[in-house]
């Protein structure tokens, strides 16, 4: 008889429940939320599994690998199929989680989501990092100003290389000012030095890619420093 698997991933253990093709429950377990744990429990059964589903999350793409990497058919599944699916339980919990997704694989009510390849995953990871850097550098800037602004001190337009040096001249002589500039723009360097490395990562990821360098001809995205500058200015 063939077998099918739900698990319910968490942070530290996943709720796996198997059932059979009569959707009888046959196994459930606690297990380390880690691949190699996971295909540990699925070897120790002593039957075969079909087919093993996850709900799609930022876990369960490397949980997920790991599993396909062992040889078993595993798929992701839709999260908001997956709710809808199940928002029947009038109490949830991850035991009732796992069942409900073992079942949702045995009878075919689900809708795969492709998996992201490692290497796609690293490219979204670092995009997310430099989106990251970016907004904490210009909340920085905007925190400085509105710190100036208090005491009628209007920063102005000003570029980015001018931005430090404007900051230093309103608040020349001002002791307290002085201080927490200096404080604010030191942040602010460390966070425009680390950016620029991730963004050059970006940049050289771009050159090996021809749909990028296609879509860089658009009028005011394509070139360096314009999609650079752009990138840079959009959120100010």
């Amino acid at each position: 008889m063939e077998h099918y698997a739900g698990i319910d991933v968490s942070l530290e253990l996943s709720s796996v429940c198997v059932v059979d093709g009569h959707g009888k429950i046959v196994k459930e377990a606690k297990v380390a939320s880690e691949p190699e744990a996971l295909v540990c429990f699925f070897k120790g059964l002593g039957f075969p599994v079909k087919r093993i589903g996850l709900e799609a999350g930022p876990l369960s793409q490397w949980l997920h690998a790991g599993l396909v990497q062992a040889g078993f058919e595993s798929v992701l599944l839709e999260t908001r199929h997956v709710k809808a699916a199940l928002s029947a339980m009038t109490v949830k919990t991850d035991r009732k989680d796992a069942r409900g997704l073992a079942q949702l694989i045995r009878m075919g009510w689900f809708r795969a989501v492709h998996a992201k390849s490692i290497g796609s995953q690293e490219i979204r990871a670092l995009l997310v990092a430099r989106k990251q850097l970016l907004g904490r550098l210009l909340d920085v800037e905007l925190s400085i100003r509105g710190i100036l602004r208090g005491f009628g001190l209007k920063v102005g337009q000003v570029t980015r290389k001018e931005f430090e040096g404007r900051i230093r001249e309103l608040v020349t002589g001002q002791a307290t000012l002085e201080r927490i500039a200096g404080a604010m723009l030191s942040a602010r360097a460390t966070l425009r030095a680390e950016y620029e490395k991730l963004h050059k990562a970006v940049l050289a990821i771009v050159r090996e890619d021809a749909i990028c360098l296609k879509l860089m001809t658009v009028p005011g995205v394509g070139g360096r420093k314009r999609c650079h500058r752009w990138d840079y200015a959009s959120r100010r």
